[in-house]
């Protein structure tokens, strides 16, 4: 007996929740939530259970096939710009092109750089001291400087790939990754902007600098010129790598996909073109910023400690693989189940653009359960089908479930904590201010550029 429309909405609703419970309440993974979740929704919904366990294997085997290389070399990539002093590189180089007075947006823009191939936590900690110095030296609030740094980096990290959770989402949606990471950069220039004139503005009504031991908070009769400043950033640059060498790793990938992507819209793909567009695909783009990376990068480190360090990034990925791959298996038991199309016939009829459903998915999932790779893989694996059987622009949703992720990050996000105890700030009035309200304004930005893009794409 065929299942009815009421049953497969239930299988779907009960696995979501039970995925929930089992994230929040017990101390079960999200990677293995998730599997369960899709199990239950297969289940329940109708389908035969050997064939859930088969949906399952087949969605998590097609899901990683498309990202699971990328994300690979992406952190390996990641973790040589970490520890080479790259990232610190990218942000001195950025505080002097900027120009006096404009630190916020130096760090902000080096944020949104740095965090394409660098873990958004990673990236904080690594620069914090260099904000705490900009703070302690302009005599600007450490707030105003920490918080448009955090904008920058978690931007990137959300919506851009070869990031591990913006890249599952294109996988899990069958987007182009050229497109998903030129969606990711220019939605997220007004996302940055929204984000450091709140810093700004917050920075003025929470004033603390760093004293000179870094232990505590102060504000200091004097403040350092700005040619005493620049005298401490071109001392600090003596030690790190130059800036093209340290940009050229994250710039050299992004330039081949996109090569790839307009020549295969151009349908371009004879001879020489055919050269550039398998230099373009994402796994050799990405590798290729990886030989990069090692080549120009760690000529002071061994080949032992080069391997090493290239092997820790692979087992802080690990799990984001697993994440990735089971959210594409409950995406597939929804497509195998018949419940996306179920519920994208629903919807048709709805006055809600359908190109919002990944977009408040992942807005939910993030406030239940606080991580926004778990959330936008989630969003992707359930709206997916179901957008497949509308006319929706799928970049356009994979950038919805990205976005959706941002919304209110507190106390069950990790990095609100890096933020708010890097910053020191212990009142919880004042930790939601600094983080959980700009990734609301962010969120809704969000909404607003998905509305208005939706229009026209």
């Amino acid at each position: 007996m065929e299942p009815t429309g009421i049953q497969m909405v239930s299988g779907l609703i009960l696995g979501v929740i039970v995925l929930i419970l089992l994230v929040l309440k017990t101390k079960i993974h999200a990677f293995l939530a998730l599997i369960i979740g899709a199990s239950i929704a297969g289940i329940v919904g109708g389908m035969v259970p050997g064939d859930v366990a088969g949906a399952i294997s087949a969605g998590f085997g097609s899901t990683l096939a498309s990202v699971g290389i990328v994300i690979g070399l992406g952190v390996m990539m990641g973790r040589i710009l970490e520890i080479t002093g790259a990232a610190e590189t990218l942000a001195y180089s950025l505080i002097k092109f900027v120009g006096k007075k404009k630190e916020e947006w130096a760090m902000a823009i080096a944020g949104y750089i740095i965090s394409i191939p660098i873990f958004v936590d990673s990236a904080f900690v690594i620069l914090n001291p260099l904000v705490k110095t900009l703070s302690r030296r302009t005599g600007k609030s450490v707030i105003a400087i920490g918080v448009s740094l955090a904008a920058g980096l978690v931007i990137t990290h959300s919506i851009v790939p070869p990031t591990p959770g913006p890249l599952g989402v294109a996988g899990i949606f069958g987007v182009d990754i050229g497109l998903m990471i030129a969606l990711g950069l220019a939605f997220g220039i007004p996302l940055m902007i929204v984000g450091v004139l709140y810093a700004k503005w917050l920075g003025k009504r929470i004033y603390q600098l760093p004293d000179e031991s870094g232990s505590g908070y102060v504000r200091p009769e004097e403040q350092m010129t700005y040619p005493e400043l620049l005298e401490i950033v071109n001392e600090r640059s003596k030690e790190l790598p130059s800036f093209m060498k340290s940009f050229l790793p994250i710039l050299v990938p992004i330039i081949l996909i996109f090569v790839n992507t307009t020549l295969a819209a151009l349908e371009l793909t004879e001879g020489f073109y055919g050269i550039l567009i398998f230099l373009g695909q994402p796994i050799i783009a990405v590798a290729i910023g990886l030989i990069t990376a090692i080549y120009l990068l760690s000529g002071k480190l061994s080949r032992g400690k080069t391997l090493e360090e290239m092997e820790t990034g692979i087992q802080e990925a690990g799990i984001i693989l697993l994440v990735t791959g089971a959210g594409g298996a409950l995406g597939n038991v929804l497509r195998t189940s018949g419940t996306g199309d179920y519920i994208a016939q629903q919807i048709a009829d709805l006055p809600l653009p359908a190109v919002l459903i990944p977009f408040f998915v992942a807005s939910i999932v993030r406030l239940v359960q606080g991580s926004g790779t778990v959330a936008m893989i989630t969003a992707a694996s359930i709206s997916a089908p179901i957008l497949a059987q509308l006319d929706v622009n799928m970049a356009l949703a994979a950038q919805a479930a990205a976005l959706g992720s941002l919304i209110f990050s507190y106390f069950n996000d990790s990095f609100f904590w890096v933020v708010n105890r890097m910053l020191g700030i212990k009142e919880v009035k004042e930790q939601v201010m600094v983080w959980s309200v700009p990734t609301t304004l962010m969120w809704f930005t969000g909404f607003i550029l998905i509305l208005i893009a939706n229009m026209f794409i």
